[in-house]
């Protein structure tokens, strides 16, 4: 065989036995066709002098384990963690014991130095090369494989994030961070029928800013928004992880209590009223109160058929509670003796 340089792998051997060396070699030049000076086949003698060559511009070592300074086998396991260089080690032992010892310590293939083992040796050569280089390949198609697997978990990751933060804008009122009128008809239809279903009690709480028209003409949109926020805020403090809190309308709330009583739900609220004052007082220029009129009703009190009866019910007390001059909260319970 003869041909371009550009096309004979350039081959390291590793021999101590001169004899074997010389053999190796002159196969190879011949097979290639190459002149005895070339650089395309270099041979050493021992492992100090494999490990000084650049390992890295070989196609392919062959390596065999009678060498002075270092042991074949651990030969092998230097050289393949300096260099990605198929190794093929050149074994006298037909053992099973010595050809996996060989494979294990890193070596891509073996070859038994018995008979006319030379004359198998360059078609042992071009198997290997082929098998690397296929190899090499499936490791650069798994490699992006992997890597594009990465960028799509990436994706996927924040296409879930994207979603999740649509599904929060189409839940939450964007000023205050509670939810919106949409999603509160959504949880209030499950707790009041959770409620039903299980025999607990179930509070409805309607509360209207008083005179928030009035504050916004005086004193400009920008001063209305701090004062919804800060009722948010209040509201948001005062309710339990399993309470429901909703900006209802332009200043309104209301708020869904499970396994609350009408009793202990005015508590609540009254409790939220008192804060409201204390917090409102802080808003600058803001030259009034922040109060709150509030009307409650209950599953176990009221009996309401539906969700929507029960928010009927306290939004009446609530209207009530506006009619006898705001700033308090009135039971939907009680509004027969306001109004008999």
């Amino acid at each position: 065989m003869s041909g371009p340089i550009s096309d004979v792998p350039k081959i390291l051997i590793v021999e101590n036995d001169p004899e074997q060396r010389g053999l190796l070699v002159e196969t190879l030049l011949a097979h290639y066709g190459l002149a005895a000076d070339t650089e395309q086949i270099v041979s050493v003698t021992t492992g100090e002098d494999c490990l000084a060559q650049p390992l890295e511009e070989f196609a392919i070592i062959l390596l065999a384990p009678n060498l002075p300074d270092v042991s074949g086998l651990d030969l092998v396991q230097r050289v393949r963690r300096r260099a990605d260089v198929p190794v093929v080690f050149l074994t006298g032992q037909d053992t099973p014991i010595a050809v996996g010892e060989a494979l294990r310590c890193g070596a891509q293939d073996y070859v038994l130095k018995l008979g006319d083992y030379l004359f198998g040796i360059p078609a042992i050569i071009e198997k290997n090369l082929r098998q690397f280089r296929i190899w090499r390949e499936n490791q650069r198609l798994q490699d992006e494989l992997e890597t594009m697997l990465s960028e799509l978990r990436v994706k996927n990751i924040q296409l879930e994030e994207s979603l999740q933060k649509l599904q929060t804008m189409a839940e939450t009122d964007h000023l205050t961070g509670l939810a919106n009128r949409r999603k509160f008809a959504e949880v209030a239809e499950i707790d009041f029928n959770e409620a039903q279903r299980y025999g607990y009690d179930l509070s409805c709480c309607m509360c209207d800013l008083d005179c928030y028209k009035e504050l916004n003409d005086s004193l400009g949109h920008q001063t209305g928004d701090q004062a919804l926020v800060v009722t948010a805020d209040v509201i948001r403090q005062s309710l339990r992880i399993s309470d429901v809190a909703a900006r209802y309308g332009g200043d309104e709330f209301v708020l869904f209590l499970p396994h609350t009583s009408v009793e202990r739900a005015a508590t609540v609220c009254d409790r939220i009223r008192q804060e409201l004052i204390h917090s409102g007082s802080r808003i600058e220029l803001l030259d009034r109160l922040l109060t709150l009129s509030v009307g409650i009703a209950s599953l176990q009190a009221d009996d309401p058929s539906c969700a929507d009866d029960l928010l009927s019910m306290a939004d009446r007390a609530m209207y009530a509670a506006k009619g006898r001059g705001k700033n308090q909260t009135i039971v939907f319970g009680n509004l027969a003796e306001i109004h008999p």
